[in-house]
């Protein structure tokens, strides 16, 4: 009786142990694992609104701009593509020509741009001196191959020579780099490449002028607020400025467009 009752107690473990054997084995397994999967993303994405979210990360229009800095940076000139050029300086333009960086690179003009507006991994983004949205276009002046020892020397040089020029061109007399150039001696420019990097589909849009004046007081509220939580150069309160001055004209230029359309209150109106 007791031999009877320990081989079915046997049999009863070994059976528990096939079964969990069994569901260890089927949520392993790939069906398993991509059922679990979805019902996670389902989860997120009604938390999301429902909304589904790419697993490329990156929006449509990013993609866009994105691709549209890199056929600019394809451009060949003498068979070399001037993205490439190891050595070079670069001015970002707005919606309106007006230029609002300038900048001078080692690394080359397709990694320095890139680190700007689309991975946005410089201090000038993160302290919110410039906002990739606000860049329309960009020119480069891509230098030759140069010595280490004369490489500095020109680099300055020509970003030097290059702000002179852009900011006496402005209407602000004024660029938003937090920061003077080096004073140099000017030199003699090379040839430079412009282009718009916004596409035809997206200009209008993110050109439109409420749309901008949105985004350059967001960028203002943003840059004001570092300002008053960090010990920060007078520098930095000078660009502070020139965005004030930015923002003004873009809202005074949008408030003539509605010139004499401003309704008069009438006198049975309470406030």
């Amino acid at each position: 009786m007791n031999s009877a009752i320990r081989v079915l107690s046997d049999a009863d473990n070994l059976v528990g142990r096939w079964t969990g054997f069994q569901t260890k084995l089927a949520r392993n397994s790939p069906f398993s694992r991509n059922r679990t999967y979805k019902r996670m993303r389902h989860k997120k994405e009604k938390r999301r609104g429902g909304a589904t979210v790419s697993r490329q990360g990156a929006p449509p229009d990013v993609k866009t701009i994105k691709t549209a800095i890199k056929k600019f940076l394809d451009t060949k000139v003498r068979g070399k593509k001037i993205g490439n050029a190891k050595y070079g300086v670069y001015v970002f333009y707005d919606y309106d020509g007006e230029p609002i960086y300038v900048g001078q690179t080692y690394e080359t003009l397709r990694s320095r741009i890139g680190r700007h507006l689309t991975n946005q991994r410089t201090d000038a983004v993160a302290m919110n001196v410039l906002d990739p949205f606000e860049v329309a276009e960009i020119e480069v002046w891509p230098l030759g191959k140069l010595g280490r020892k004369q490489a500095r020397t020109v680099l300055n040089r020509t970003e030097y020579t290059v702000s002179e020029k852009v900011t006496k061109e402005s209407a602000f007399k004024a660029v938003l780099n937090e920061k003077d150039m080096l004073k140099a001696r000017k030199i003699k420019l090379p040839a430079s490449h412009r282009a718009r990097i916004i596409p035809d589909e997206l200009y209008e849009g993110r050109k439109h002028p409420d749309v901008r004046i949105a985004r350059r007081a967001s960028t203002i509220a943003s840059l004001a607020r570092v300002i008053s939580e960090r010990e920060v150069s007078p520098g930095l309160r000078r660009t502070l400025v020139t965005q004030a001055k930015r923002l003004q004209k873009l809202a005074s230029q949008r408030f003539a467009d509605f010139k004499g359309q401003v309704p008069t209150k009438p006198s049975t109106e309470e406030e």
